[in-house]
C-alpha cells in the first residue's frame, strides 16, 4: 500500500463554537491539501468545535458512526481521493456523557480504517499563569495505540499531550511505525518552551517522520494556541513549517531513504531496557 515517496500535508485552523463554519474552512484547507499533491492530509485536534465553554463538547458529541463531522470527513476523503487524519472531534456512547477525543482516519474511498482516541489528558495549571486545564473533566482517556498502513506507510497516531509520553511513540516504533502524527492544539507558554523540541525528540528517537498539525491563533473561548505546524524528518530535521494563520505545509516521506538509515544506524535494535 505504501508508495516508497509520499507527500503529506498538516493542516493548521483557527476553529470556533460553529460546527458548520469550521467544516468549511477545513474543506477549503483539504481542498488545497490535495491540489498540492498531498495522499494523506493531518487536520489539527479539536478541528470540527472549539466551543466556549469546554463542557460544550459534550452537546455536539456524535456517535460513533454517523453524524455530520463523520459524515464530512468520509464524503471529502472520497470526493479529493485523499486519506484525512481527522485531527479530534467529540465521540460520546450515549448522549450527555464524556466524550472521546477521538481521531478517525479514512481512505481515499471515504471508507473509516482507524480510531484512536486520546489517551493522555491535560489536567495542568500552567506554571507562572493563572492558566489551567483540566480535560478529564470532559473528555474520557482512550486505553490503547493504534497504528493503521497508508500510502505514506505505516503510521502511529498520537494527540497533544501525548507526545510527552514517549513510551507511546516507542511501542509504536517497535510495532514497525514509519511516521507519527501529531494534531494538536498546544498552549502559548508550553508550545514556545516545548513544542518543537518534543516533536523532533520523538522523530529522533525513533527515527520516524512526525507531522503535527496546530491550531493558532484567538478562539471564542479566549484560549490562545500556538500553531507552528511542522513537519519533521526521521533524522530530526524540520522539513517544513508554518509558524502562524491557517493553511497547509506539504512535504515528501521518502521511506527508502528512512529504512536505508535505520540499517546504517541501527539505534532501535540497540534497546536494552
Amino acid at each position: 500500500m505504501a508508495s516508497p515517496i509520499a507527500s503529506v500535508a498538516a493542516v493548521q485552523m483557527t476553529s470556533g463554537p460553529d460546527v458548520g463554519a469550521n467544516l468549511e474552512v477545513a474543506a477549503r484547507l483539504l481542498q488545497q491539501a490535495r491540489d498540492s499533491g498531498a495522499r494523506v492530509a493531518v487536520l489539527p485536534e479539536n478541528f470540527s468545535f472549539m466551543g466556549r465553554r469546554d463542557a460544550d463538547k459534550r452537546s455536539i458529541a456524535e456517535s460513533d458512526g454517523d453524524g455530520p463531522v463523520q459524515r464530512f470527513l468520509a464524503g471529502e476523503a472520497r470526493r479529493l481521493g485523499l486519506w484525512i487524519v481527522g485531527g479530534t472531534t467529540p465521540i460520546a456512547p450515549s448522549p450527555g456523557e464524556r466524550v472521546a477525543a477521538a481521531c478517525l482516519v479514512y481512505d481515499d474511498s471515504g471508507r473509516r480504517v482507524a480510531r484512536y482516541d486520546k489517551i493522555h489528558l491535560f489536567d495542568v495549571d500552567i506554571p507562572g499563569r493563572e492558566e489551567s486545564y483540566r480535560e478529564s473533566a470532559n473528555i474520557a482517556p482512550g486505553s490503547r495505540p493504534e497504528l493503521v498502513p497508508t500510502p505514506a506507510g505505516l503510521l502511529g497516531l498520537s494527540v497533544c499531550y501525548d507526545v510527552r509520553f514517549p513510551e507511546l511513540y516507542r511501542l509504536m516504533a517497535a510495532a514497525g511505525a514509519q511516521w507519527f502524527t501529531v494534531p494538536a492544539a498546544f498552549t502559548v507558554p508550553t508550545g514556545r518552551a516545548h513544542w518543537e523540541v518534543l516533536l523532533r525528540a520523538r522523530a529522533i528517537e525513533n527515527l520516524c517522520y512526525v507531522v503535527a498539525a496546530g491550531q493558532w491563533g484567538r478562539h471564542a473561548n479566549g484560549r490562545d494556541t500556538y500553531g507552528d505546524s511542522l513537519i519533521i524528518d526521521y533524522w530530526g530535521a524540520v522539513i517544513s513549517r508554518l509558524p502562524e494563520g491557517s493553511g497547509i505545509v506539504t512535504a515528501t516521506l521518502d521511506l527508502a531513504a528512512q529504512e536505508e538509515t535505520r540499517q546504517r544506524f541501527p539505534a532501535l535494535t540497540h534497546r536494552v531496557l
